[in-house]
């Protein structure tokens, strides 16, 4: 059945292909200047590329969205396989050359990526994204939107240095092209320099993000992964009130992207339309939880759950990552009414640290652990809740033994995490996307 699809899509790619080249220049520079062509773009290229122009062929696009609802359908290893097949054939059938071939190969290169991603081939997706730039006539916003995705990537991975070459190499393609004086070009912009200043904010060097991100309040059409990591650093200048405001837009606008029924959005890896939805759902609702805005903080936290197990599956790493939000929020709570929860919280942190996949062989200072920092937030406040109960200290004494070395945050301790004050002197943010501490 799936294969029938494919060769149908490739077949209809092919010829659409053709019929496209022979109709000449002047209709793509027609329909790229015509006055309507901004109000007719579909949402996800406005958000998520910064320019109102065609990336990719209508049946290019159409391969990427069957190919990625197709591996969406069951989040099973098989129907990723075949999803992943239905765009393997998509990119084969780009046989001609010139710019908008390769923008269609880059466009399903990033759908790829995105895939790969998500059940947690980082390697492979990295890959797949680096073959964008052997794209020779590829555009700019595809090139952005591929070295965003790496500088992610490489930061999901604890990889800074590697993630803060890429983002230079970001922001020097962007400066060097020809749309750099482009005032119709500040949504790109924004998108490369908040990619730099995603890396310096997860290096702790405020001083240095906040010279990236001036200005950015007065983009009006700054939405999606950008926007996202502004409100990021607007929280660590602790400017709260502006932070939940870019959050909420976020929210919104995301959530139009979500229903439209264009999947195909030109983002690739972890820096995908749903995964800065869920980031900023889960960012706000730590944010509301800090302030000790409980209720409203349960409500999006508990979305941010809703979304990521419907779009990753209930046994998804990051189901773990959110589940640690939650079990924050409730201890902060229970901390600050006096109550206990501790239950409930024991609960959430057993669960996420079984979902994070953090294993015994794992746990210590000279292993490499994925979301080693969200891992060891959830493994001590667990530890926490061990201790309170005599028979069960060596337990709790075997899993602070992995726990202390796990801890790189350099902004933050490990304590002013678990301990937060009222009213907040720093507040943490877990970025669902990159599964780090902010």
């Amino acid at each position: 059945m799936i294969r029938r699809v494919v060769v149908q899509l490739s077949k209809t790619a092919t010829a659409a292909t053709v019929r496209t080249a022979s109709l000449g220049s002047s209709s793509r520079f027609s329909l790229l200047s015509s006055p309507s062509s901004s109000r007719l773009a579909s949402p996800w290229r406005l958000l998520h590329v910064g320019m109102d122009r065609p990336n990719a062929s209508p049946v290019t696009r159409q391969m990427i969205n069957y190919g990625l609802s197709h591996a969406r359908s069951q989040r099973s290893g098989e129907s990723y396989a075949q999803g992943l097949l239905v765009l393997e054939q998509c990119l084969s059938a780009q046989s001609s050359e010139g710019e908008d071939a390769d923008n269609s190969r880059g466009a399903v290169l990033l759908a790829m990526s995105t895939l790969l991603a998500e059940r947690g081939d980082i390697h492979d997706a990295i890959d797949k994204l680096q073959r964008i730039e052997d794209l020779a006539h590829c555009s700019l916003d595809i090139r952005v939107a591929a070295l965003e995705a790496l500088a992610g990537l490489h930061l999901e991975l604890d990889l800074n240095d590697s993630s803060s070459a890429i983002a230079d190499k970001c922001l020097q393609l962007f400066e060097t092209s020809e749309l750099a004086d482009d005032g119709d070009s500040e949504v790109l912009r924004a998108r490369v320099k908040a990619v730099k200043g995603l890396v310096e904010l997860v290096q702790n060097n405020l001083g240095a993000a906040e010279s990236l991100f001036e200005g950015f309040q007065t983009i009006e059409r700054c939405a999606g992964s950008a926007a996202f990591t502004y409100g990021e650093f607007l929280v660590a200048s602790q400017n709260f009130s502006s932070a939940k405001e870019v959050y909420k837009r976020v929210i919104e606008v995301g959530s139009e992207v979500k229903d439209s029924s264009e999947q195909c959005a030109l983002a690739g890896g972890n820096m995908s339309p749903m995964d800065v939805l869920v980031a900023a759902t889960c960012a706000l609702g730590q944010l509301e939880g800090n302030l000790g805005n409980f209720s409203e903080a349960e409500d999006l936290l508990t979305n941010a759950l809703t979304k990521t197990e419907e779009y990753f599956g209930s046994h998804h790493p990051k189901v773990g990552v959110i589940l640690t939000c939650i079990a924050l929020m409730f201890r902060h709570k229970a901390m600050k009414e006096h109550s206990s929860s501790i239950l409930i919280q024991e609960g959430l942190y057993r669960r996420a640290i079984d979902l994070m996949k953090v294993s015994p062989e794992d746990r210590g200072g000279q292993s490499k652990v994925h979301r080693c920092d969200i891992a060891a937030i959830a493994g001590e406040a667990y530890a926490e809740i061990l201790d309170v109960q005599k028979n069960r200290k060596p337990e709790a004494q075997i899993v602070r033994s992995w726990v202390r070395g796990a801890w790189r945050n350099g902004r933050i301790s490990l304590e002013e995490v678990l301990d937060i004050g009222q009213p907040p002197s720093k507040v943490p943010v877990i970025d669902t996307r990159i599964c780090r501490l902010i």
